[in-house]
């Protein structure tokens, strides 16, 4: 496990991901001097993409409104009006699962014992090396929730198929699968939605467990979320790694692929809006010297086909940084689309058009379609 002093780590050049989605806030000690703290400067606006810029991938423009077939392969431009999806509303008639929630201390694990990064503070450049920074991380707890939904078809102790989220709990997803579920368009799975340990990107507990390129995280969850999961509500899980899907939104879309790239033996499929495959690893890692950015520079193209099925989404007004040539949100995606059609995977890539990162209007009118396509093949073992 990765150790953590109270000493200023290195880590990649980049700004944090907007608002942090902290569940306890950690205090500084009072006996640490504060480091500079940040700036007022507002960001520049983001511009907007064209989806049919020299070097992105091909792909087919749907009218406005319309949506890919959930069969459909390959790369899609939609938009530029993000309606929301029949099946993201709650229908009378439709059997509707159970939501349970629970919390986790930090005390309690093995794996994530609880970082913060100083509040308030930014990194500074590391003059030994201007790929890095130095920011000062101490250890401090948390408490993240659980939320685990159980569809009304579940018959109590059979295996099921399942689906892990990352910054949860996530109401929508719940919605989502009440209605696929009910209409025979996905299997009968439970979900499992995950909140972050607190903070954001570089030196905060959330930046470990989803920029980290590794298979820790999905260990955390492994070893730490699931079984209690069964033991609260009585469900079982499924060992097989084509029933099990993550998805994420961000650094949440990060953490999913990771999640099943280092782990196939427990995860195939992988759902991702505005995946961070960017710069932005957390602690340094030589073996992955560009953080996530390494999927579509050299881990896809250079590794053997892998038994995963993915799903992933960009907004024309995604997130882009322009200090060096490795954050832009769009160009990353796009990249990643072109690795997986290479090494022949099964992915679907949406580009939306009038959207921002992370876009809302897209995922309500998306989700569905994302769930049913990253679903398809799946048959539960006998």
């Amino acid at each position: 496990m990765f150790g953590v002093p109270t000493s200023a780590f290195l880590i990649f050049l980049m700004a944090g991901l907007g608002p942090a989605m902290a569940q306890t806030p950690a205090q500084r000690p009072p006996d640490r001097q504060a480091p500079a703290k940040a700036g007022s400067a507002a960001r520049p606006p983001v511009p907007t993409r064209d989806p049919n810029t020299p070097g992105y991938v091909k792909a087919k423009e749907l009218p406005d409104g319309a949506i890919p077939s959930a069969k459909e392969d390959g790369n899609f431009i939609i938009g530029s009006t993000h309606n929301p999806a029949p099946e993201m509303a709650a229908n009378e008639g439709v059997p509707k699962g159970d939501v349970f929630e629970f919390t986790m201390e930090s005390k309690d694990s093995k794996i994530y014992p609880g970082i913060a990064r100083e509040p308030n503070t930014f990194a500074v450049p590391d003059t030994a090396d201007p790929n890095k920074v130095i920011v000062n991380s101490y250890p401090a707890p948390y408490t993240r929730r659980v939320a685990v939904y159980v569809p009304k078809q579940y018959v109590p102790g059979a295996e099921a198929p399942f689906i892990v989220g990352a910054d949860g709990p996530d109401r929508t997803l719940f919605t989502a699968l009440d209605n696929l579920i009910a209409e025979h368009r996905v299997p009968v799975m439970i979900a499992i939605s995950i909140a972050n340990g607190s903070g954001d990107a570089q030196g905060s507990q959330r930046g470990l467990e989803y920029d980290t390129m590794s298979g820790l995280y999905a260990e955390f969850v492994e070893k730490e979320v699931l079984p209690m999961v069964e033991k609260k509500y009585n469900v079982k899980l499924t060992k097989d790694p084509d029933g099990r899907a993550t998805t994420g939104c961000s650094s949440g879309g990060a953490a999913a692929m990771a999640m099943a790239w280092y782990h196939t033996d427990l995860y195939h499929r992988v759902l991702s809006y505005s995946g961070t495959f960017v710069y932005q690893q957390w602690p340094y890692n030589p073996e992955t010297p560009r953080g996530a950015w390494e999927f579509h520079e050299t881990l896809i193209p250079n590794s053997p086909k892998k038994p995963l099925r993915i799903w992933m989404h960009v907004s024309d007004q995604d997130m882009l940084i322009t200090r060096d040539n490795y954050h832009d949100w769009v160009l990353a995606n796009e990249r990643m689309a072109k690795a997986l059609a290479a090494k022949r995977y099964p992915y679907q890539f949406v580009f939306a058009k009038n959207a921002v990162h992370c876009d809302r209007g897209v995922k309500a009118q998306t989700l569905p379609l994302a769930l049913e396509y990253v679903w398809q093949g799946y048959a539960p073992k006998k």
